[in-house]
C-alpha cells in the first residue's frame, strides 16, 4: 500500500467541494442574491388599485403580485387620490428619492421596524410603514421619498 499523500488530488477534491457548498448555500438562500443598484435619481412608476379592502400593487418585473399596503399607508393613498376619479380601479403613483417635476407629497423617513420602514407625510400629518418590499426598488431605506399620484392614461 503506498502511504504517499497526492496533494493535488486533495486539492482539487477540496476546491470542488468548496465550490459545491457555495452553489448549495446561494440555491437555498444562504447567502443573498445581489441586488441591481437603482440610480438615486430614478423615477419608478406602479400603479395601486383597490383589492380586499385595502390598496395593493402588482410588479411582475420586482415579482410582486397584489403587495398590500399597510399600517397607515392606505390612509396616505386616500389624501393622494382624493381628486382622482374612480382611482379605485387603478392609478399612477410616481415615486422616487429625489424630488422631481409636480411631485405632490415629500416623505420623510423616521425609523426601521420589522423589516420595514415608518415614513411621516406632513400635510396632512401621518405616518405610515412601507413594507420589505421597498427594498426591491432600493438598496437601502430613502431618507425621503417624493410621490405623486395621477390618473391612469
Amino acid at each position: 500500500m503506498n502511504s504517499k499523500i497526492n496533494f493535488r488530488r486533495v486539492a482539487i477534491v477540496g476546491v470542488i467541494a468548496a465550490l459545491v457548498s457555495l452553489a448549495v448555500a446561494w440555491a437555498t438562500g444562504l447567502i443573498p442574491q445581489r441586488r441591481a443598484a437603482v440610480p438615486a435619481n430614478a423615477l419608478i412608476v406602479i400603479a395601486p388599485y383597490r383589492h380586499a379592502g385595502t390598496w395593493v400593487f402588482d410588479d411582475s418585473t420586482a415579482g410582486l403580485v397584489r403587495e398590500p399596503f399597510v399600517a397607515g399607508v392606505p390612509e396616505m393613498i386616500d389624501v393622494l387620490t382624493r381628486d382622482i376619479p374612480h382611482a379605485t380601479n387603478g392609478f399612477r403613483l410616481l415615486f422616487s428619492a429625489q424630488p422631481f417635476p409636480g411631485y405632490q407629497k415629500k416623505l420623510t423617513w423616521l425609523r426601521g421596524d420589522m423589516g420595514g420602514n415608518y415614513y411621516r407625510m406632513h400635510e396632512p400629518a401621518m405616518e405610515g410603514w412601507i413594507c420589505p418590499a421597498m427594498f426591491r426598488y432600493y438598496q437601502s431605506a430613502p431618507k425621503e421619498l417624493y410621490v405623486k399620484a395621477e390618473a391612469k392614461r
